[in-house]
Order: structure tokens, then sequence, then C-alpha cells
């Protein structure tokens, strides 16, 4: 896993989007331009920072963008934009969500098993630089994991009752 920086046409979206959404009080999470087969698609992730984002946060942002993205039409070929929630359980891909996510507990996949035959770490994000992603999974030790040899770093959802047992298993 690589730490990703956005690409001109993404901090161009965002530079575009990001006014729109503090407006509405959402925070823009990350924005991705993908071809998926035949298919480019601009998305828009949110989030808010006291609760969930819902339908109606999308549909407030959706609209001016698509306005403002007729008008400049700042992507030459065409796409489909997609504008949606982070969700709970997001992936961590840019420096600013490690650095924002400091102190969250995390799930990190790993692209082959650990020593111990283990495939993923679950604990609490420490840090994580350009190679090296650090997670307290419990242990006496830190967990310091070269992000060479992850596959993912995604928010996780858990309390210490279900880590204990996946943890176990």
């Amino acid at each position: 896993m690589k730490i990703k920086k956005f690409g001109s046409t993404e901090a161009k979206i965002y530079e575009l989007v990001h006014p729109i959404a503090e407006e509405q009080g959402l925070i823009v999470w990350d924005v991705r331009f993908e071809k998926e087969g035949a298919v480019w698609y601009l998305r828009v992730l949110l989030d808010h920072a006291e609760r969930s984002v819902n339908i109606t946060d999308c549909e407030n942002v959706t609209r001016p963008l698509n306005k403002l993205l007729d008008e400049l039409d700042p992507i030459p070929q065409s796409y489909t934009l997609e504008v949606g929630s982070a969700g709970l359980e997001r992936e961590l891909i840019r420096e600013t969500h490690f650095d924002a996510c400091e102190g969250s507990r995390v799930r990190v996949r790993l692209i082959r098993p650990a020593a111990d035959g283990a495939k993923e770490l679950l604990g609490t994000l420490i840090s994580c630089d350009k190679d090296t992603v650090t997670v307290d999974t419990g242990a006496e030790e830190p967990a310091a994991v070269p992000l060479a040899g992850v596959a993912f770093v995604r928010l996780a959802d858990y309390d210490e009752e279900t880590l204990a047992r996946e943890l176990r298993e």
C-alpha cells in the first residue's frame, strides 16, 4: 500500500466542492477520479464531525456541485458523479486520513500473514508515515508494519468484546 496524493483532477474538484461542503457543515473526506471498466467515476466522499452523513447531505452537495461542474467543465471526458458518505469503516489512503484518525480503532489487513500467522491487526492507530503504520494491538509492544506489506487500513467499528474475540481466533 502507498499513501496516495490527489491527482490534478481530484485536486481541482476538491477546491470546487470544499466550500460547498463546508457551507453544509460537512467535511470532504476524499475525492476520487477512478475508471472502472469503460466508465469514469468522480466520487466525492463526505463526513461530518458529530453525526452520520445522510441522503439529504449528499443531495445538498450534489446539486450545487453538479451545477458548478456543468458551468466550468473541468473534466474533459464523460464521467458519473457520485456523492456519498465516507462510511463507518472507511479506508485510510491519504496522509490527512491517517493524521485525522490517530487514536482511532483500525483494522490493518496484511498482504501476507505475519510470523504468528495473523492476517489482520486490530487496534488503535498510533501513527503512519510514508513507510510504516504503527498500531497498538494491546501486545507489549506496538506493531510497526511496513506499508509495502499492507493491503489496506480501515477504521474499525468494534467494541472491546469483539476485539478480544477476534484476537483469540
